[in-house]
């Protein structure tokens, strides 16, 4: 967070980017380290196991911050100031955009902290849950409260992230604060390695993506074949751990015994289903992705309006980036009245002892961002009326409930699609719920940056211009809410239709899948909440 909530103002004010441009670095990147964490995760699965990834990606990331640190304090990986270019006559507006070695530079750093979060992002907290034996009454007890001093710490850093780190890169200078983060990387991999002896390490059990591409290769491979009648006829259909379904019979190729044979590489009933089981759940994946795109918006345009607004609070001027300390705030409340009155209440009026469902928590979120993004173009139009009639700014803090909806609809969405991938991947493939999760973050960073792409074309610059004031930023957040309509209605489609795989869980661990921020229990809800959280504060 310390990198990404503010660097939207530093591409603008000091590299004199347009905020157009910025935006979609800032969600590319994002979208990149979220989508890197699933090559992080595999191979840590296939071949180098999460210690080793947890060290590599470490380093990896605490050069990255090291070059971006560098490239604010290196007088010629930026452009010169405004009033310096206007001196030297170079622009009539006074500012030189920076040019195409200093964005090689930014993007280096920001790439290859990408790369070094999304390892660790994937793999910090599975390797904390790797030095406890869940069979063991005392350590799993001992887990519990690992992982709630876990999530503390990194909802602590968060909000270190958003206030110190900010206030010190807007009035002490990017490079101290990009320093801070560069030095508290190095700290964090010394301490690491120094516990190296007392570690317990566990082999690479191999990645379930693999599995899904040996069966999507063997149906393919098989495709002329054609299916036989009798399911009994598949390899493996008698012992199969997973019952047979009649859907994506394609798939079922990939068990034809007589094709399999000669390569001796029979593919099993079980292991066809799952594939299934995963692909069942691609059309409620899909509809996820939005609130990505509209929680990114949180990071990107949200901040360029703070900074054209009245940030006084008493004799204190709030930066810009701190704004979304208001973000985390709603999410922490939230998580906290989620599981003290809404569900107690929920399980009172719905007799489930998880009181909401996954899908559930899912379609609050939707509805949550979506009304945040009506709530944005409702400010946004009453920011650019006030500035273009010529009135005083209006206060920043009218920000802060585009921020709450967006926050608490984390609180929901969040959980809810974790608890239902995890909830509905196979037994086996229990790592793919956290990939199928960071995979609608990415996806929703990437569709921002499609999204500002096409509007801009669209519209000919019209709705983003470099100021503000002069465009419709309003029409771009009313875009995204009658997206935001569109895609719940076809969520509550596929969500209507979705049947969920029975007891997949016990009751008492369907009790304990809550929220991120409750203390998670030595299951699988509880470590990948604590995974896929574990690198949020870039």
């Amino acid at each position: 967070m310390g990198i990404s909530m503010n660097l939207v103002t530093y591409l603008v004010g000091d590299l004199h980017l347009s905020n157009a441009k910025s935006a979609n670095i800032v969600t590319n990147f994002m979208g990149t380290l979220n989508l890197l964490a699933l090559v992080g995760g595999f191979l840590a699965d296939a071949r180098l196991g999460r210690y080793l990834t947890v060290v590599v990606s470490a380093t990896i990331a605490a050069i990255g911050v090291s070059l971006l640190s560098a490239s604010t304090v290196v007088p010629g990986m930026r452009p010169p100031r405004c009033v310096d270019a206007a001196a030297e006559g170079r622009e009539a507006d006074g500012c030189v955009a920076a040019s195409g070695g200093q964005l090689a530079m930014l993007y280096a750093a920001l790439y290859t902290t990408a790369a070094g979060a999304g390892g660790l992002k994937a793999n910090v907290s599975g390797f904390g849950s790797d030095q406890f034996d869940g069979r063991d009454p005392r350590e799993e007890k001992a887990m519990l409260f690992f992982f709630n001093r876990f999530y503390f710490c990194i909802s602590l850093g968060s909000l270190f992230a958003v206030t110190v780190l900010v206030y010190v890169q807007e009035n002490v200078g990017r490079g101290w604060g990009y320093g801070v983060s560069a030095a508290a990387m190095v700290a964090a991999v010394v301490v690491f390695a120094a516990g190296t002896p007392r570690y317990r390490y566990r082999r690479p059990q191999g990645s379930p993506l693999t599995a899904i591409g040996r069966v999507l290769w063997t149906a393919w491979r098989n495709r002329r074949l054609p299916c036989p009648a009798d399911a009994g006829e598949l390899h493996g259909f008698h012992k199969a751990k997973v019952p047979h379904t009649d859907r994506l019979r394609c798939l079922d190729k990939a068990a034809i015994v007589e094709a399999d044979l000669a390569a001796a590489t029979a593919l099993t009933v079980t292991e066809v289903e799952e594939v299934k089981m995963v692909v069942k759940l691609l059309p409620i994946w899909s509809t996820c992705i939005l609130f990505w795109t509209v929680y990114s918006q949180m990071t990107t345009f949200s901040i360029e309006q703070a900074t054209q607004m009245d940030r006084r609070a008493g004799g204190f001027v709030v930066p810009a980036g701190s704004f979304s300390v208001f973000l985390f705030l709603s999410i922490l409340l939230f998580t906290s009245l989620n599981e003290r009155l809404l569900v107690p209440l929920a399980r009172r009026l719905t007799r489930r002892p998880q009181g909401l469902t996954p899908l559930q928590r899912v379609a609050a979120g939707l509805v949550l961002a979506t009304l945040a993004m009506a709530v944005s173009a409702l400010v946004e139009k009453k920011r650019r009326d006030a500035s273009n009639g010529g009135g005083v700014a209006i206060s920043a803090f009218w920000l802060v409930p585009q921020f709450f909806l967006v926050g608490s609809g984390e609180a929901f969405a969040y959980v809810g699609q974790l608890e239902f991938f995890i909830r509905e991947a196979p037994e086996r493939m229990k790592s793919m719920s956290t990939g199928l999760f960071l995979a609608t973050l990415a996806m929703g960073f990437f569709l921002s940056s499609l999204l500002v792409v096409a509007v801009d074309a669209a519209t000919r610059g019209a709705w983003i211009r470099d100021s503000l004031d002069d465009g419709r930023l309003d029409l771009f957040y009313w875009m995204l809410a009658v997206l935001g309509v569109a895609n719940f209605s076809v969520f509550l489609m596929f969500a209507s239709r979705h049947q969920y795989k029975p007891a997949v869980l016990p009751a008492a661990d369907a009790v304990e899948l809550l929220t991120e921020a409750d203390s998670p229990p030595g299951g699988d809800v509880g470590r990948e909440a604590a995974t896929v959280k574990g690198m949020d504060d870039v």
